[in-house]
């Protein structure tokens, strides 16, 4: 056998056990990893605490002035129900008053259920996001399409409410109570369509209540039963159920409408095949578990699943997957003028203004109207039920959100470095100092003194010094990401701006460098919006 035979054996051993051997035995490196971000204000809960008096304040005034029987409220923050507020009664003639136990209608708020409902069933195999609706909905397969070239309808297009069927509010609430082959009927009969699937958003009661029949057929069992043994018991929301008939008399607030100033009682409405567009009842504290679920999946990190549901899948139910469109609006109490960004993401709305990312879904059905928000990266949560017509609850919203900032515990999470990105800070404020060619060539990616020389960086980074070797790194590290931040280094002769960006190699290194002179005191920051 010939030495060069040899060799190519021996080079295809080593490499099949490299291959064969675990990632953690390669000893690869793990340096672009961070710590989670982190709330770093001791008096975080605190702070927030003391909004909760004027929150308050805020609410019943608006159940007073918007006719609304009854009505419970609360503030959830890192996982729990931290504050409760209730006003008024949950039955008119026999003056029972709410409390977080009482049981109402959420309505719309339900799809976010539905939603869970088929990322778990996708999680589990059984089912694919992609693939067509009509493969669990035979009745789909009869639709009339409006273009030739229009796509079949899939389960992602229902999630995000872009199958083209046309909105349906308030006719979807009427039908929440239609049997199971009535339904399989009115699919067989055709549904129109207001645009071509896959192209535009468009919210669809019917979609979700298709969405109710796939997570039916594609676990084989029925819609009810999934949902109690696969999501609302493993969350813990024993009081959430979708049979008005099943829950106590004494917590079961009933439903109004305030017509010709005076109050007149809704009928509950049965379950039916819609019900998985918005049948679901459940009380404020089963509302404050459940959205706590949500606030748990933030941020990304190491620590074990609790379930039901996959931490990735709740977060990816919380971000667009269809944008519904920007818009500015003015505050009806401030004047004050704002720009939110919205999508859909699978059963759940975004909105991006100014000031936060807002996760939220309202609901509202004849005698009911219902509301949550939370802010994923502040860890607070804003939930409210009420036994009026389409309470409208997000006049509150935005104020009760405002009450909190105020009091200067509304801070996100602090995003934490990586121990390259560290590293690399220290190596620049070095250079920063005295440039040092060795030094450099170690933390520079191979773009970095191709995109500007080495000699010329060098220069720059002298001048902006102005001859002195004095200039320190500020203790605050502003961290974008785990692999980019920027620090502020205080010379004798003027503050200097440092920024970096790690690029994608293993061992990261830096493949964007800014120094710059600057009159502030701490770093830059860009704004989302202009004030």
């Amino acid at each position: 056998m010939s030495f060069h035979t040899l060799l190519l054996r021996a080079t295809f051993v080593v490499l099949s056990v490299l291959i064969a051997t675990p990632l953690a035995a390669q000893e690869i490196d793990a340096s672009f990893k961070a710590p989670a971000p982190r709330f770093t204000d001791t008096d975080r809960r605190q702070k927030l605490a003391s909004a909760f008096p004027e929150i308050d304040r805020i609410v019943r005034d608006f159940a007073t002035k918007s006719h609304i029987p009854g009505a419970a409220w609360g503030i959830v923050i890192d996982g729990e129900l931290a504050h409760v507020g209730t006003v008024g009664f949950r039955e008119l003639d026999s003056k029972s008053p709410v409390d977080a136990d009482t049981v109402f209608r959420i309505a719309s708020m339900t799809k976010s259920f539905t939603a869970m409902a088929i990322l778990k069933l996708r999680d589990d195999g059984k089912l694919s996001l992609d693939d067509p609706a009509e493969r669990y909905v035979p009745e789909l397969k009869a639709l009339l399409y409006p273009t030739a070239d229009s796509p079949r309808i899939t389960i992602r297009h229902l999630l995000s409410h872009s199958e083209g069927f046309p909105e349906d509010n308030p006719w979807g609430d009427r039908q929440l109570a239609v049997p199971a082959e009535q339904f399989s009927r009115m699919v067989r009969g055709g549904i129109p369509f207001s645009n071509a699937p896959g192209v535009a958003y468009e919210y669809s009661n019917y979609g979700f209540a298709i969405l109710g029949r796939i997570v039916a057929r594609a676990s084989g069992t029925t819609y009810d039963d999934y949902m109690n043994a696969n999501i609302l018991r493993p969350l813990g929301l024993n009081a959430s159920t979708f049979e008005p008939s099943s829950v106590p008399p004494s917590r079961l607030a009933h439903g109004y409408r305030w017509e010709n100033d005076q109050w007149r009682e809704e009928p509950q409405l049965a379950h039916g095949s819609f019900g998985a567009m918005g049948g679901m009842l459940m009380s404020l504290r089963d509302l404050g578990r459940y959205i706590s679920a949500y606030l748990d999946s933030w941020p990304p990190r190491d620590e074990a699943e609790r379930g039901p549901i996959r931490r990735a899948s709740l977060r990816e139910m919380q971000q667009a997957a269809r944008s519904s469109g920007a818009r500015i609006v003015r505050d009806p109490d401030t004047k004050r003028l704002q720009l939110a960004a919205s999508g859909y993401g699978y059963g759940l709305g975004e909105t991006q203004t100014c000031d936060f990312r807002i996760i939220s879904h309202g609901g509202g059905l004849p005698g009911f109207g219902s509301t949550m928000r939370w802010l994923p990266e502040y860890g607070v949560g804003f939930i409210a039920l009420g036994n009026r017509t389409y309470t409208e609850w997000g006049r509150v919203a935005t104020p009760v959100l405002d009450e909190l900032a105020k009091t200067g515990g509304l801070q996100r999470r602090a995003v934490q470095p990586s121990p390259a990105l560290l590293k690399a800070k220290d190596a620049v404020t070095q250079l920063v100092n005295q440039w040092d060619d060795k030094l450099a060539d170690s933390i520079a990616a191979g773009n970095l003194f191709l995109d500007r020389s080495k000699e010329d960086r060098q220069k720059q980074i002298e001048e902006l010094r102005g001859g002195t070797n004095s200039c320190r790194a500020d203790d605050l590290f502003v961290v974008e990401n785990a692999l980019r931040g920027k620090w502020i280094m205080k010379c004798d002769r003027g503050n200097l701006q440092v920024g970096i960006t790690m690029a994608p190699t293993m061992p990261p290194l830096v493949q964007h460098l800014d120094v710059k002179k600057t009159d502030k005191p701490v770093v830059e920051k860009a704004e989302i919006c202009a004030r």
